[in-house]
């Protein structure tokens, strides 16, 4: 657990977000047990989030911002916090990737845009990594909560290509995945989204060896992201993205049609019902 006096802790988004919240509860006059009560939420667990020990998730910090009428203050500054659980270069990446009007990504797993909250948290304690129940479950609430850029208005323009072998590999637990799949065939009727499915029959592509990640900005300007088993790359050299655009529109080439793809992904859906 991370207490304020951490050393490394102080300083940080997550310091600033704890004490922020622990400033607006005393300042109100109310104590834990009337926060609870007016939130629904425990009072342990708002103790904790004002100790920072706990990250907590987006509808907590909205809950908070009206009990407060602090508007979104918290939502934003949590926004930042969560940032704090990613590594160097992939907390840049972030950054970007939630200001971006346009999001190209091809995935050899299930990305985290698009996970649930279940098969995000199967993913994340597969990992080598030993977690506690509370580091695991701010991992999740951090991965979760990226896919808040899906909701800014206006949303970016996604398309994702999705592997094959990404929709045949099924979590453990059949109800899991059987959400995992109904989420992504969710995604895929929101007008700002394109989600395309790689066969297995279209054979060996030149970029199949990773995922990738293309994000556009407002002001034209571009990266690229390829991420790795452990570290990810961050390429800003115009001459790189371009060839690895080239690379992804070769993709979307030998991918199913956007309408195929439903259709293969509706399948999926179907055939996976517990």
């Amino acid at each position: 657990m991370v207490e304020k006096n951490s050393e490394e802790y102080v300083g940080s988004a997550r310091w600033v977000l704890a004490c922020e919240l622990q400033r607006l509860r005393e300042a109100s006059g109310k104590s834990l047990a009337q926060l609870a009560e007016e939130t629904n939420y425990d009072r342990t667990y708002l103790h904790r989030l004002e100790t920072g020990e706990r990250l907590s998730k987006l509808p907590v910090m909205e809950a908070l911002d009206r009990v407060y009428g602090t508007g979104e203050l918290l939502v934003r500054l949590w926004g930042l916090a969560r940032l704090d659980a990613f590594k160097d270069k992939y907390r840049e990446f972030m950054k970007l990737e939630a200001k971006a009007t346009i999001i190209h990504k091809y995935a050899v797993v299930v990305p985290g845009l698009l996970q649930t909250e279940g098969f995000a948290r199967f993913v994340l304690s597969s990992s080598p990594t030993s977690k506690s129940p509370d580091e695991l479950e701010d991992d999740v609430a951090a991965r979760i909560g990226r896919q808040e850029l899906l909701r800014r208005t206006p949303p970016p323009s996604v398309r994702i290509i999705l592997d094959e072998a990404v929709l045949r590999r099924p979590a453990p637990d059949p109800k899991v995945w059987h959400d995992q799949l109904a989420r992504i065939e969710g995604a895929a009727e929101a007008p700002t989204m394109t989600i395309q499915v790689l066969p297995l029959s279209a054979g060996v592509q030149g970029l199949t060896g990773g995922p990738l990640s293309l994000l556009w900005m407002a002001d034209g300007s571009a990266v690229a992201y390829l991420e790795g088993n452990r570290s990810g790359e961050l390429v800003e050299d115009p001459a790189e993205i371009e060839r690895y655009r080239l690379s992804y529109d070769r993709l979307r080439d030998a991918a199913l049609p956007p309408c195929a793809s439903s259709t293969f992904i509706q399948q999926l859906v179907e055939d996976s019902r517990p």
